[in-house]
């Protein structure tokens, strides 16, 4: 498509946009009596208007009911997380009985991490980008010294080459091939937060598989974001949160994978609790823990409800939108935001689009590296009505949102950054 950098354009968009219906289901925040520009929802989602109802219904029953609310009614709370999984494994590309609804992302990673990081004589070895999350970086380095090795030595970062912001897939493959007989696990994101760059994931976990590694994947930037085939692509192991592009409210609930050929091996080493116990005989309160099949085995505790109802209203939505529909959307999104900010010309010594120019290699997140002055832009924009990310030390995110953004937001973004580079 041609774009054009004209309001009436951006708005053509808009008019002739088959998923346009669904911002008016969710709250916009206001700026001086007007919508925001909130291009942030890589950091948090916008709240659904369903929510509210859905957080209440549950409040409704725990006043009226007390205890008996987890058997009676039809969104019992003994089997809540069973409803959430259907729906979430549509937007991440597995099965149902593959997926499961609990705790919190980095808490998720560890259970994973004790299940799939085994390490044994030489390979004792984790594999993953430079510059990670924090919080992946924390876990690993904490199990790495909790299975008695030194993080220096027992962790491999692969980092972009010099000059360069982005990893290259063949470096990565090559890096798991040289060291591949001491690679226990390979662990990255599916999306760099700072980035924005999607890995290839498929084709690093058929490379960390022909070396004899398990790999997983943090999908906090990805799921829901981007086209994700788990299952297909053989992964092992993934986490996610849900409160960014999945809406489900601040530290909201937390989503996990886990290949059907582990799931149901209970075998598999893994941190035990009542809430994973095989259910038909858990009110038996016997010794002996036997894993519910599938993903379901990993669970600790009983399910965090008020979350959980927040987080079914936001599917509701994914399910009537369809990934590939938000997909396609955000692809034309994201090139249009691209188009007008290669139109600004500015030089790479003043402005730089770090993210990846491939559709397959990006999300809706570009992220814009700022040289001089990207703190006073960034605040300067947000005393403006346009919510976006900071990320030190000089990037600024911006991440159109196909279920609650529209074209002319982002003309907007592009037309003050105009002003503000021609002033």
């Amino acid at each position: 498509m041609s774009f054009q950098n004209t309001l009436a354009f951006a708005q053509s968009l808009d008019q002739a946009d088959p998923l346009r219906s669904f911002r008016d289901q969710f709250h916009i925040p206001q700026h001086n009596g007007k919508d925001t520009v909130y291009l942030c929802g890589n950091s948090l989602g916008l709240q659904p208007k369903s929510a509210r109802a859905a957080l209440e219904a549950e409040m409704t029953k725990w006043a009226e009911l007390g205890v008996e609310g987890h058997f009676t009614g039809e969104d019992q709370w003994f089997t809540y997380h069973a409803g959430l999984a259907g729906p979430t494994a549509r937007v991440v590309g597995a099965k149902p009985e593959e997926v499961v609804v609990m705790n919190q992302l980095t808490v998720n990673l560890h259970l994973m991490l004790v299940s799939f990081y085994q390490p044994r004589d030489q390979r004792y070895k984790i594999l993953t980008e430079a510059g990670a999350f924090p919080s992946d970086q924390y876990a690993l380095e904490s199990q790495v010294r909790f299975h008695g090795y030194n993080p220096d030595e027992a962790i491999i970062e692969v980092a972009p080459r010099a000059g360069e912001h982005t990893l290259r897939t063949e470096d990565i493959l090559a890096a798991i091939r040289q060291n591949g007989s001491e690679i226990a696990l390979v662990m990255m994101g599916g999306v760099n937060y700072y980035t924005g760059q999607v890995f290839d994931m498929a084709a690093i976990t058929r490379e960390a598989h022909a070396v004899g590694a398990n790999c997983g994947f943090d999908l906090a930037h990805a799921a829901g974001n981007v086209t994700l085939q788990l299952h297909g692509w053989n992964v092992d192991f993934a986490v996610w949160c849900t409160y960014k592009y999945m809406n489900s409210g601040p530290g909201g609930t937390s989503g996990v994978f886990v290949h059907e050929r582990h799931a149901r091996n209970p075998d598999l080493p893994r941190f035990a609790g009542w809430w994973g116990h095989d259910q038909s005989v858990r009110f038996q309160m016997k010794k002996g823990f036997i894993p519910m099949p599938g993903a379901e085995g990993w669970q600790v505790s009983n399910s965090q409800i008020l979350p959980m109802a927040v987080y079914k209203a936001s599917l509701e939505l994914f399910d009537q939108a369809g990934m590939a529909n938000l997909r396609a959307k955000s692809e034309q999104l994201t090139a249009y935001l691209e188009f007008l900010i290669n139109g600004l010309q500015q030089p790479k010594e003043a402005l730089e689009v770090i993210t990846p120019t491939e559709p397959s290699a990006r999300g809706c997140q570009l992220s814009l590296l700022v040289h001089q002055n990207g703190r006073q832009l960034f605040e300067t924009l947000m005393a403006n009505g346009f919510t976006l990310d900071w990320r030190e030390p000089n990037v600024i995110r911006v991440a159109p949102t196909p279920l609650y953004n529209t074209f002319e937001d982002v003309y907007r973004f592009g037309q003050f950054l105009t002003a503000h580079f021609n002033q």
